[in-house]
Formats: structure tokens, sequence, C-alpha cells
């Protein structure tokens, strides 16, 4: 399983009713309903997708998450899951808030901005920056909201939801004290695991 699926199956409890959105291939709800039982489903909009997910035995439904969660209801699922998606999504703000309606607990993972060697590309050759963990030119991207951790943490605060957890990871999906010392600047990927305040 890649590396950044194993961080998130790392939260999640056995037994948990699961909500995977832009689910992929399926690799993540396989691996969970393999090794902890867990009751999932997948939303993803690609028909290819959605093939590989019934092939591996994952339930998926073909819904594109611009259009909401609202075909579900309330605390439906113990966790939903979104791993490098929100960038790519119309409204982060309406989803992240639909996420913990349907949820008890959500994940997020996206790729950092404020890196530093995004910051170095962009002042030094004035483009927007092509590395291994943003490798999309400006006019070919998905990502169409680019955040900063201090960005989302700022959102969160303003949606009044809970960081529970925090991990910051390198490009290869590790943690290092250094990226610890100031995460916004050397962290490539975040993962926060957020919850409800009420």
């Amino acid at each position: 399983m890649r590396p950044d699926l194993e961080l998130v199956a790392n939260l999640i409890q056995t037994d948990a009713r699961v909500l995977d959105l832009g689910c992929g291939d399926g690799e993540l709800l396989h691996n969970l309903q393999q090794h902890k039982s867990v009751i999932g489903y997948g939303l993803d909009k690609d028909a290819e997708n959605i093939g590989l997910c019934l092939a591996k035995g994952v339930n998926v439904i073909e819904q594109d998450l611009d259009e909401g969660l609202g075909n579900f209801q309330d605390d439906s699922f113990d966790m939903v899951i979104m791993t490098e998606t929100i960038q790519s999504v119309h409204n982060p703000l309406l989803l992240l808030q639909e996420m913990l309606r349907v949820g008890r607990e959500c994940v997020v993972t996206f790729p950092n901005f404020g890196h530093w060697r995004c910051r170095l590309h962009l002042a030094a050759s004035g483009k927007m920056p092509v590395s291994a963990h943003l490798p999309h030119r400006w006019y070919d991207t998905p990502n169409i909201h680019l955040c900063t951790f201090n960005d989302f943490e700022a959102l969160c605060a303003h949606l009044n939801m809970l960081i529970l957890q925090r991990r910051v990871v390198n490009r290869h999906h590790n943690e290092r004290s250094l990226i610890n010392l100031a995460p916004n600047l050397f962290g490539s990927y975040g993962f926060y695991h957020l919850g409800r305040t009420t």
C-alpha cells in the first residue's frame, strides 16, 4: 500500500464505518476491509477507478464531490477520509463541513504549497512550481485551491473544527525533526485528523 495511505490506515479503528472521498482505485478501503474489518464505501467519479474498486470487492458509488454529500444522513460514518483531494474540489469549505456532518471524525491530507521549494522556485523563476510532490504545470493541474498548512488550520479555526492530530511529512512521507521546527516551511504533506467541537 502507498506510504501515505498507510499513515491514514493507522488512524482507523477496527470495525469502523468509513467513507473514502475520491477513493481512486480503492486501495485504502480494500486494505481496511482485509485488516481492520471496516464497513466502507468509496466515492469517485472516474469510471476506470470504479471498475478497479469493484474488482477488489470495494463498495463504490459514482459521485462528484462537488455535488456535496447530501445523499448521506448525519452521523452515517465513524470516519470520513479525503486524501490529496481537497485542493481539487470547487468548495472545500462546504465539503469539510459535510464531512463532519456525515462522519464523527475525518482525515484530510493535502500537499503543502508553502513548502520552501515552492517558495524558492516562485521567487527565483517567477513561475508556478513543478516538483515531485506537485507534478503538474499551472495549466494542467487538478489543484484549483492552493493552500498551506497555515491556511488550512485557519479554515479549521473558522469552522470551529478540532485538530485532533496533525502529522507533517516530507515528500517520501517520513516525519523528521527539522519538519516539526517549521512545518509550514519544511513539510511536503499534511495529515489532519479532525473532529467536532460539540
